[in-house]
Order: structure tokens, then C-alpha cells, then sequence
């Protein structure tokens, strides 16, 4: 993460205001991808890539956001913000604001700085730690609290109901909720959450393929379509199928002939994961990490097989990973179509597993890859000033 007394004195110096700071963080998925919209299981971590937010009031009825990595200021009337998206940068803090003041919050005039570290594109979910990083500001500068969950699914409502992406709860969730050393196992029917510890001998290891994806994009948009077909098709049978999460791998041999090839493997997926996630958080749990390391390459070639959503460079990434010295488990991470892999590795041997694995893309890809050395890390909080 970023340093974020940087940002404190750049808002100061911009607003002649001090602010309060804010993280909230990126994440990783260890496990359990697009099952979180079937009301399914996840596995995320949140990481040490964040983004920052510095706020501060205002007294000119105004709403200033700045977005210190594109040395942008967009300003508006506090009492009649946009309700509708753009396309900007901005949409991400003003969709925060509109679900905000929906729920009954007033947004006063303020100042906000943004400044963030996650890789934009990298299945590292930037847009949802910009989310959670403004609602904790804001919160924060008006004395108001809400419970992490709750936070979540505010954020996670900005980014379907104003941005206009069709995303999950996880993302969201991990940014608000994670604990540093811990994975979370999240059960995205109620949103209960259990953590999993990782060991302290575990690097993560997230390898970025430069291949960049949108979650707003038509892949993710049509694969939930079709898992959303599948579920309908096999409630026909079993009316208590209101999700995947309900349907099993019997329901797909009894009834599978009935729907369409491609939605029939993309809910082979989501069935398929959503096992493989509570395995693989059990197996955490007990430390065998052997097993984990199976589920995950198992959970990558189901999702590059029959969700189909990872890519050439991904699968290679992944490839090239197997046979390198520390590696436990990898696999891609995050929607999908580019980004990043996630690789869990002994931790002595992380620095040499990124260099090689780095060496052995680029030759392989022509492309060269940005790899980090991760931990799991705290979720949204408020960061006291040195001088405190």
C-alpha cells in the first residue's frame, strides 16, 4: 500500500484542509469464481494493494472528488448530485454517494481525494476498494457507523444499481470485512463468513497476465445469463432451485439434456465450485495443503474448460507454474478473461518462484508480467495520523 501521510499532505496542500485517512483494500480469490451470484461460496483475501481516501468538509456547497492517479477534480452541487452514470472514473464515489443518501445519509460538502495502488483491470477488484474506501470517508467525516456487512451490500448496489455492473457481493465483502493473515470464507446466501487462517509460511502470489478485463464487459454479462437459464431450467423439476447454490451435480445427470450445451457447462462450474470452495476452506483450515492446492488447479481448468473464461496467456501463466519449486496451488483469480493468477507458494521460496515465473511468461508470451509478493491483509479502516 501506498504511504499514506503522501496523501494527507497532498490533499492538505490542494484543500488547505487536514483530512481524515481511510484504506480500503483490493483483494484475491482463492477460490470460487462467479459462484457468488448463484448465492454460492467464495474464498477471498483481502491484500496489501489499496486504495486511500482523504476527506475533508467543505463550506461552499460544494462535493469536490479528485483522483490522484489521473490528476483529475470533477465538482458538484452537494444538495443535487448526478444520478446517473458517465463513464468517468467518477461514477464509482458518486454511485457510493446516490445509495448513500437513498438510504437517508446526508452527503455534505466535502473534499475527497482518491489515490490507489490496485492494479486497474487485474481481477484485483480496484473498483470495489474505491467503493468501500468512499462509503468508510464519508462515513467516517459524518460520525456514522455501519455494520461491515451491511457496508457491503451498499457498495455492492453502487456498482449494480448506478456504474451498471452486474457484480457479486465478494468483492465488496472481502474489502470490508478481511483480517490480515486470514482468508474469508463467505456464504453469499446470508452473508455469514468464516476465517480461515492462512500459514505464516504461505506467500500469495499474484501474477498479472497485462491482459486486462472488464467486469461490465459482455463475457462476464452473458455467462451469468446462462447460468441464470440452467438454474431455471432445473427449478422446472425442482421448484426449490431458486440459485445454483441449490442444485447439485445429480440434477445436471437427471435433467441436463435439457438445457442448452453451453449453459449446461457453465453450470457445471458453478455447482462444481461451490463444492470445491468449502473443501478447499476446510482444508485450510487443517492445514493440508496439499488438498488445497488440488481443488485450486481443478477450480482453474473448470473454469477455463467449461466457464470458459479464462484466456491463452492465463492458462499459460498457470502451466507455467506447476513445476516450479514452492508452488502449493494456482490458478486464475477474479472475473475472468485476463488479469491475474493467484499462486500460493512456500513462503522462502517466493521470491525465486515470481522471478522465475516472470522469466519463463515473458519468453513464453512476449509479454512481461507484473508479479507481487502479497499478505492477506486488514479490511476497510480509518489510518491515524503519524503525529497523533
Amino acid at each position: 500500500m501506498k504511504d499514506p501521510e503522501i496523501l494527507r499532505a497532498q490533499h492538505r496542500e490542494r484543500y488547505h484542509a487536514d483530512p481524515l485517512l481511510f484504506a480500503a483494500p483490493g483483494r484475491v480469490n482463492l477460490i470460487g469464481e462467479h459462484t457468488d451470484y448463484a448465492e454460492g461460496f467464495v474464498m477471498p483475501a483481502a491484500i496489501d494493494f489499496a486504495t486511500l481516501a482523504a476527506i475533508s468538509p467543505r463550506s461552499d456547497g460544494q462535493v469536490v472528488l479528485y483522483a490522484e492517479n489521473f490528476g483529475e477534480e470533477r465538482a458538484y452541487t452537494a444538495s443535487s448530485l448526478p444520478n446517473t452514470a458517465t463513464g468517468h472514473w467518477s461514477d464509482y464515489p458518486l454511485g457510493v454517494l446516490a445509495i448513500l443518501a437513498g438510504e437517508g445519509y446526508t452527503i455534505p460538502p466535502l473534499s475527497l481525494s482518491l489515490w490507489g495502488d490496485v492494479p486497474l483491470g487485474s481481477g484485483l477488484s480496484s473498483s470495489a476498494s474505491v467503493e468501500v474506501a468512499t462509503a468508510t470517508a464519508v462515513l467516517g467525516l459524518i460520525g456514522a457507523t455501519i455494520p461491515g456487512p451491511r457496508l457491503a451490500r451498499l457498495c455492492q448496489r453502487a456498482e449494480n444499481e448506478f456504474v451498471g455492473a452486474n457484480c457479486g457481493i465478494m468483492d465488496q465483502f472481502i474489502s470490508a470485512n478481511g483480517q490480515a493473515d486470514h482468508a474469508l470464507l463467505l456464504d453469499c446466501r446470508d452473508l455469514s463468513f468464516q476465517l480461515v487462517p492462512i500459514p505464516t509460511d504461505v506467500a500469495l502470489v499474484i501474477a498479472n497476465t497485462m491482459v486486462k478485463h472488464s467486469v461490465a464487459g459482455a463475457g462476464y454479462t452473458s455467462r451469468r445469463a446462462s447460468v441464470e437459464e440452467a438454474c431455471a431450467i432445473l427449478a422446472t423439476h425442482r421448484p426449490e432451485i431458486k440459485f445454483l447454490r441449490d442444485a447439485t451435480v445429480a440434477d445436471l445427470a437427471a435433467w441436463g439434456h435439457e438445457i442448452p450445451p453451453e449453459s449446461l457447462k457453465r453450470a457445471r462450474h458453478v455447482i462444481t465450485e461451490n463444492d470445491r470452495t468449502v473443501a478447499a476452506a476446510a482444508a485450510l483450515n487443517s492445514g493440508d495443503l496439499k488438498t488445497l492446492g488440488r481443488l485450486m488447479h481443478e477450480a482453474h481448468v473448470s473454469y477455463s474448460q467449461d466457464f470458459e473464461a479464462s484466456c491463452v496467456e492465463a492458462d499459460t501463466m498457470v502451466d507455467l507454474a506447476q513445476n516450479l519449486p514452492g508452488l502449493l496451488g494456482a490458478r486464475l483469480t477474479g472475473g475472468g478473461f485476463g488479469g491475474c493468477t493467484i499462486n500460493l507458494v512456500e513462503k522462502d521460496k517466493a521470491s525465486a518462484f515470481a522471478a522465475s515465473l516472470g522469466r519463463l511468461y515473458q519468453q513464453a508470451t512476449g509479454i512481461t508480467p507484473e508479479i507481487h509478493i502479497c499478505h492477506a491483509s486488514d479490511g476497510a479502516h480509518a489510518i491515524s495520523s503519524r503525529l497523533a
